[in-house]
């Protein structure tokens, strides 16, 4: 099997702002981008193969076709015709509202198959950028819902001022918020489980509240508070720099400018590889080639031995 690229799914938010679209240089007239899901099994928004054999076909239906060969086979037994992961890139305009998404644990005791564990990588995002992940003080499960009573939630939040290259890992049960100004790569566990706890008193336009999920949310939420929320790790050229090791995902980031060839002849996983600066030329061991540039994914086949990557580029590498 060949690399695949899909269409994006582009999402109008009304928090959205105007650097995808660009970023991506795809022609688009649609404002307030927030989300890009690059790569996409969610039901009713599955993403569709855009060129070679599996042109027009949308993602599940083509685990459901190649089953093993396409995701592995560990993984085609672990999570059957569903793809496990949903990349996205985005862009917020504004502050997003405070949430947290639900363990697997939780997930399925609200009677859920899974939760949301998730990373995000800081692009070139603005001066000011910040976000919100963690806590910085123990709260009780009341004294939650007394904070976001009287607004006051946001204070026993940890804020991070954030540049390109942060890395802030989210699992299963971690407030977090995205805030404005932020430019970002986020992988997950495919799953759109979303509690709202806090969103500003902001109303939407036609007046109302959007709806809060305190209760649900009370019930996620991971009350342990750590030093650091921010993955420290030491950026590297031309050498592949692990990120995020986690059941759910493997994460590694390279920055290169000379060729390299990446050995997956053990990994029995896909790859996904998402373009964040530059360009680059990618040969898979059947000399197949395609190219990644920035704003671009692709989704690497299980049957992939190895692939070589030349030119100027910077990108994630992604795998279960």
């Amino acid at each position: 099997m060949k690399p695949i690229k899909f269409y994006p799914l582009l999402k109008s938010k009304l928090w959205g702002g105007d650097k995808i679209i660009a970023f991506k240089q795809i022609p688009s007239k649609e404002d307030n981008v927030g989300e890009s899901w690059e790569i996409s099994g969610v039901p009713g928004d599955e993403t569709i193969a855009k060129e070679g054999e599996c042109k027009g076909m949308s993602l599940n239906a083509m685990v459901k076709k190649y089953r093993g060969q396409l995701v592995g086979e560990r993984n085609y037994q672990r999570f059957g015709d569903k793809f496990p992961l949903l990349i996205k890139f985005i862009d917020a305009r504004q502050d997003l509202s405070i949430q947290v998404h639900p363990s697997d644990e939780t997930a399925q005791k609200h009677g859920l198959e899974h939760g949301k564990t998730e990373m995000w990588y800081i692009m070139e995002s603005s001066q000011d950028a910040k976000l919100f992940s963690g806590l910085k003080k123990h709260f009780s499960p009341e004294e939650y819902k007394e904070m976001v009573e009287n607004n006051t939630i946001c204070d026993a939040l940890s804020q991070y001022e954030v540049k390109e290259g942060d890395v802030f890992f989210l699992p299963g049960g971690r407030i977090h918020s995205i805030g404005k100004g932020c430019f970002l790569v986020e992988i997950q566990q495919t799953s759109d489980v979303t509690y709202r706890i806090y969103d500003f008193k902001r109303k939407d336009k036609n007046g109302n509240y959007r709806e809060l999920h305190i209760e649900e949310a009370a019930q996620s939420i991971d009350y342990h508070v750590e030093e650091s929320y921010r993955t420290d790790y030491i950026a590297q050229t031309n050498r592949k720099v692990s990120l995020v090791n986690c059941p759910y995902f493997l994460t590694s980031v390279y920055d290169l400018n000379k060729p390299m060839t990446i050995d997956y002849g053990q990994l029995d996983s896909f790859v996904i590889l998402i373009g964040m600066r530059g360009n680059g030329l990618i040969t898979d061991n059947e000399g197949n080639t395609t190219t990644l540039k920035a704003g671009e994914t692709i989704l690497i086949p299980a049957t992939t031995k190895s692939i070589k990557v030349e030119g100027t580029i910077k990108f994630l590498e992604t795998y279960i």
